[in-house]
């Protein structure tokens, strides 16, 4: 029982951490190297990684995916997807994606005159699963080693998780001393005291079949 409750929590906190790094805004410095749209299919496993169509449309199994090709400094390429997130998850509330579309093909460069930029986004890239990350704003900066700033909602979102999964571990602390450990120890103590009396019981036996030798 006791692996089997570890592997639980194990497993509890592997998914609760999966799903802050995807669903947390992440920031990369890269360069804009172009702008394309492609049809896709929105089908199986992967359709859960992706937001919807502009804001307002209705959303298709098939439909145009605008995409936002990158390079970074160390010659990496990335490609970010770039989708309206509405008022659904994650709570960014983009509703601006034609115009960061357009934002992005403005600062499109080539290596020999590099336009280096912050692109903040959420979610993974996966050619397994044909699923990109959704980039959610541009941001030019002077060159691959700029500052990314400080990500004050990553350090406010995860304090306050603390903040709660504390609060709720404090309150079930105080209920199980106060509720669950007497019951526990009410269960043994009436073990102890049933198998207490079994052994007495056993001993008048014994010595009552001794008194027949």
């Amino acid at each position: 029982m006791r692996y089997i409750g570890w592997t639980l929590l194990i497993a509890f906190w592997v998914f609760v951490g999966a799903f802050l790094h995807y669903t947390l805004p992440q920031k990369d410095i890269v360069r804009v190297t172009g702008t394309e749209i492609i049809r896709k299919d929105f089908s199986g496993l992967s359709r859960l990684f992706y937001a919807q169509a502009d804001s307002g449309d209705t959303d298709v199994g098939n439909r145009d995916l605008r995409l936002i090709t990158t390079t970074r400094a160390n010659g990496r390429v990335s490609v970010y997807r770039n989708e309206d997130t509405g008022f659904g998850w994650p709570p960014y509330f983009k509703l601006d994606s034609s115009n960061l579309q357009a934002e992005a093909a403005e600062v499109v460069s080539t290596k020999a005159d590099p336009q280096w930029v912050i692109v903040t986004h959420y979610g993974w890239r996966s050619p397994f699963l044909s699923i990109y990350a959704n980039a959610i704003s541009l941001k030019p900066v002077d060159g691959p080693d700029a500052s990314k700033g400080i990500p004050w909602i990553n350090i406010i979102v995860l304090t306050l998780l603390a903040a709660v999964f504390y609060a709720i571990w404090v309150r079930w602390r105080r209920f199980r001393r106060a509720r669950i450990d007497p019951r526990i120890e009410e269960l043994q103590d009436n073990w102890e005291a049933a198998g207490d009396a079994v052994q007495e019981r056993r001993g008048r036996l014994r010595r009552w079949l001794n008194t027949w030798r």
